[in-house]
């Protein structure tokens, strides 16, 4: 790929219109997690760190019937949210993340979760990806974009950023695009990694914005290369 920059007039046009190809393509795109209220929304997403959004799915179906409110997750038993979460990997410090956000939201905010991304980033265990969701997601709040590993890894290979570390690409992402578009384009982003531009076998050839990708050409090379190579023969010994 060249290493050359591209003008930042010419970068902002090609992402405003990857942002509309993606809302027609992914017009009902919205969380995979499943939750009836902001609270439920931030223990999945504390969850959902290295681990499917259908492995917390399963795991939070029986947690939420168990665990009401802020309160009850907070004076969970040692050991008991623990057992009940460890599928989802991490469990220890998941479940310390939990009953102290909990506790937090439950003794200083009334049991209800905060509004504002300040106040969240005051939460243990909650960073700006898990504040981004609930404010997205639960309030309808543009607080930032979400960046997860599909919008990290697609946003770079659209070459929306060039930047590695999460806080540095939602920078990216937020100055090239307007407000209003920060929630649903990263939904949109996370469905297109899951459907189409999957990490290990990218399908260029179904891809609404592969014209508008500088990276696909490359990733159309290794699928085909990698189709290949599974089609081949196995050689005699």
């Amino acid at each position: 790929m060249s290493s050359r920059r591209e003008p930042v007039e010419s970068l902002r046009r090609r992402a405003l219109e990857i942002v509309r190809r993606l809302a027609r393509e992914y017009a009902d795109a919205r969380c995979a997690l499943t939750h009836e209220d902001p609270l439920q929304l931030l223990v999945a997403t504390i969850l959902s760190a290295q681990c499917t959004d259908v492995r917390v799915n399963l795991v939070t179906k029986e947690l939420f019937r168990k665990y009401r409110g802020a309160r009850d997750f907070a004076a969970s038993p040692p050991g008991v949210l623990e057992r009940e979460i460890r599928s989802t990997g991490f469990f220890r410090n998941k479940a310390r993340s939990i009953r102290g956000a909990c506790a937090a939201i439950a003794t200083r905010h009334g049991g209800k979760v905060p509004r504002t991304m300040d106040e969240l980033l005051e939460l243990p265990g909650v960073a700006r990806k898990t504040a981004n969701v609930v404010l997205g997601t639960a309030f309808g709040i543009a607080s930032g974009v979400v960046v997860d590993t599909h919008v990290m890894r697609i946003a770079r290979l659209l070459r929306l950023t060039r930047e590695a570390n999460p806080v540095r690409i939602e920078r990216d992402l937020a100055a090239l695009l307007p407000p209003e578009t920060w929630i649903d384009f990263s939904h949109r982003l996370i469905w297109h990694g899951r459907r189409v531009c999957i990490a290990r076998r990218p399908r260029c050839d179904g891809c609404v914005v592969v014209d508008l990708c500088p990276s696909a050409d490359v990733a159309a090379a290794k699928a085909r290369a990698q189709r290949s190579s599974a089609a081949s023969p196995r050689s005699s010994r």
